[in-house]
């Protein structure tokens, strides 16, 4: 059964004066409003569950505070913080660790945002890797794939498109309002011509990497799913090869398959 059905969309064009307008609202709303919210939630959690109730309340708390800082601050963080080519901060869906984790996993930070990784760590050890958020909207910087793992006798399939010389693990982007269901049996169908069997899919993990063809900081984020099929593997569409890989093949692939291939190599589910 199917254990993620999180659709993601990217945040519509508005009108800036639209913007203006909404942003003065929020304003008005959170300096009227705010404080009395504010006592109310800490006093409501507190005699419904405790200090406990009222810890929880306060990391949701920091944690809203931690994405609005993201945004806020993010043309200054983007120039202090990250070297040419980081990955950006400034999805109001993420949070400022989350975007620090990012970059430290890409070897983009400066200094000064080294710096800051390190207090962090000292207080919690590998905070930013730990926040890294894999369910963030996708924005310019993240391109969101999914991909069908299929193995047989300790190797996975791969595909090559046509003009390529690199595999990858087939599968593809979602279309408009596409659970991952739905998505995934569908370019699955375009590119091998078989029909994965919706009720064995089996959510196997997230992975992210710099995307392969874009410039620095453009990630690729890969939510990947085992499960059984109906038909003949053949390849169609853009597809020229299919080919069983192992892990020898690690320089043949990408690099978010790379990060496929250690963990499926680490669980023992591929030579």
């Amino acid at each position: 059964m199917i254990l993620k059905k999180q659709v993601y969309q990217a945040d519509k064009k508005v009108n800036p004066f639209i913007g203006i307008l909404l942003f003065l609202i929020s304003i008005i709303l959170l300096v009227g409003t705010g404080p009395l919210g504010f006592v109310y939630g800490i006093l409501h959690s507190l005699f419904t569950k405790g200090f406990r109730g009222l810890g929880e309340y306060l990391l949701k708390v920091a944690i809203s505070i931690d994405q609005l800082g993201n945004v806020m601050m993010m043309h200054l963080l983007n120039v202090l913080w990250i070297k040419k080519g980081g990955y950006k901060f400034g999805n109001r869906d993420e949070t400022i660790s989350s975007a620090l984790g990012r970059n430290k996993v890409l070897g983009t930070l400066t200094g000064f945002g080294k710096a800051i990784d390190k207090i962090l760590d000292v207080i919690d050890p590998n905070h930013s890797l730990n926040s890294i958020d894999y369910y963030i909207e996708p924005t310019d910087e993240i391109i969101d794939k999914l991909a069908w793992i299929h193995l047989k006798d300790g190797k996975i399939l791969g595909t090559r498109s046509m003009g390529k010389e690199k595999y990858y693990i087939p599968g593809g982007k979602r279309e408009k309002d596409e659970v991952d269901a739905q998505a995934l049996l569908r370019e699955i169908k375009e590119e091998l011509t078989v029909d994965l069997d919706i009720d064995s899919l089996q959510f196997v993990g997230i992975f992210e990497a710099q995307a392969d063809g874009h410039k620095n900081g453009i990630l690729v984020r890969m939510t990947c799913y085992t499960g059984k099929y109906y038909g003949e593997l053949k390849p169609a569409s853009e597809i020229e090869e299919l080919r069983w890989l192992d892990y020898s093949d690690i320089d043949k692939i990408s690099a978010v398959d790379v990060l496929i291939f250690d963990f499926l190599k680490e669980k023992g589910l591929l030579k």
